[in-house]
């Protein structure tokens, strides 16, 4: 399993619209450029995160971007799964026909990897993006 580029960006995107906190508006060139990421890409973004509804879109001259949720109730895990999909550590654990033995269902290998998969999930899981904002720098 590896993180994404696109998906770190989103995590950087989210912690910047947790510090102005729920409901509060930004445009996307003010996040692009306090974050360091293209405006193209960070649009790119934000359009996958307002489809799974952590975001809102808000047309107009005072238009960009805000939370829907508050950062208590947005972890890791749910922005990496917007960005990259469903975790797996191997590509068996997400397609039980992938096993080059046929044998998902016996084989050792597969339930250890599982094992793993699912710590590391739970894992991800508890970081929520207000224990990530603690001691973050204010944005304008």
């Amino acid at each position: 399993m590896k993180i994404t580029q696109e998906a770190d960006y989103a995590i950087r995107i989210i912690i910047h619209l947790s510090v102005l906190g729920k409901g509060n508006i930004v445009d996307a060139a003010t996040i692009a450029e306090n974050e360091g990421v293209t405006l193209r890409f960070t649009l790119k973004i934000l359009r996958k995160l307002c489809k799974d509804n952590f975001i809102r879109s808000h047309r107009g001259v005072k238009g960009g971007y805000s939370l829907v949720k508050d950062p208590d109730e947005i972890s890791l895990k749910d922005i990496i799964e917007v960005i990259d999909g469903d975790f797996a550590i191997n590509k068996c654990l997400k397609d039980e026909n992938a096993c080059n033995l046929g044998k998902a269902d016996t084989c050792n290998v597969h339930e250890a990897l599982r094992g793993i998969q699912d710590i590391i999930i739970r894992e991800f899981d508890k970081v929520k993006f207000s224990q990530l904002i603690k001691n973050k720098r204010e944005y304008k």
